[in-house]
């Protein structure tokens, strides 16, 4: 997530006309803009995803099935009383019991990596093939028209989440075998190192890549649905009159961004 919420703000930040391209860097030039950018975009990222982190975990712990700590009693809204699991409070404050504080952080490392690698990638797919004379959808156009504009908006960021996906996910599937060892109370995923060292022996080159399949078809679905959803309220529910129609459709694409 914290990698395409930057990609968003990527393509607020640098997005340039038709026919307008950055001062060339002379000899001996610090960076530009776009390498400092995407410095920054990198760094933002990763403070975004390690302080999700936690958040992350724990849900990935609570989807695995995992239930250290008995149901409490409550009530409904109807007044009945139901069995309630821990909430995300208290599954932390178990973890930090039995592993510390530093235990929330199981898996960070190389999720980082992955984060990182996932922005790199798709800034470098973006320059690579840039989505040439980029029209902008306007509630002026007939739905064949603006439809044809999302389709090919979608299809070209899809293009770049997918090669983006491939590069990152032997880290994210490290990431996840750390984390997941809570359950058992294992440590044969440590560094990151170590990790493709024992994948690498055990399942070979394609371990790396286990899940990969689900986790693209589910960004891909995420991804049109939430284009799609944005295209609608621009299009339909945002006046070109209104002086601020620009601004507001830039940010419900960046609100599309987070729920990405």
């Amino acid at each position: 997530p914290g990698s395409t919420i930057l990609c968003w703000l990527g393509m607020a930040v640098s997005s340039v006309g038709p026919g307008v391209h950055p001062p060339a860097a002379g000899p001996g030039a610090g960076p530009g803009p776009a390498e400092g950018a995407e410095v920054l975009f990198v760094a933002l990222s990763a403070g975004f995803t390690s302080l999700s982190h936690p958040l992350l975990y724990v849900k990935l712990l609570v989807q695995v099935g995992h239930e250290p700590l008995p149901p409490t009693v409550g009530r409904n809204l109807l007044g009945r009383k139901v069995l309630y699991l821990p909430g995300f409070f208290t599954y932390a404050r178990h973890i930090v019991r039995v592993d510390g504080k530093k235990g929330l952080f199981r898996g960070l490392t190389p999720r980082i990596i992955s984060s990182t690698l996932s922005t790199v990638t798709r800034g470098r797919v973006k320059k690579a093939f840039p989505l040439e004379d980029m029209e902008h959808v306007s509630n002026k156009d007939d739905v064949k028209t603006s439809l044809r504009k999302v389709v090919k908006e979608t299809s070209h960021e899809m293009m770049m989440q997918c090669v983006s996906r491939v590069i990152s996910h032997p880290l994210h599937v490290i990431s996840m075998r750390c984390m997941v060892q809570f359950v058992g109370r294992e440590v044969k995923y440590g560094g990151v190192l170590s990790s493709i060292g024992m994948i690498l022996k055990e399942e070979g080159f394609g371990g790396f890549f286990v899940g990969l399949i689900p986790h693209i078809l589910g960004d891909v679905v995420f991804l049109w649905c939430c284009n799609l959803l944005a295209h609608f309220i621009n299009t339909y529910a945002v006046d070109d009159n209104f002086n601020q129609a620009s601004v507001i459709r830039s940010y419900t694409k960046f609100v599309m961004g987070v729920c990405k």
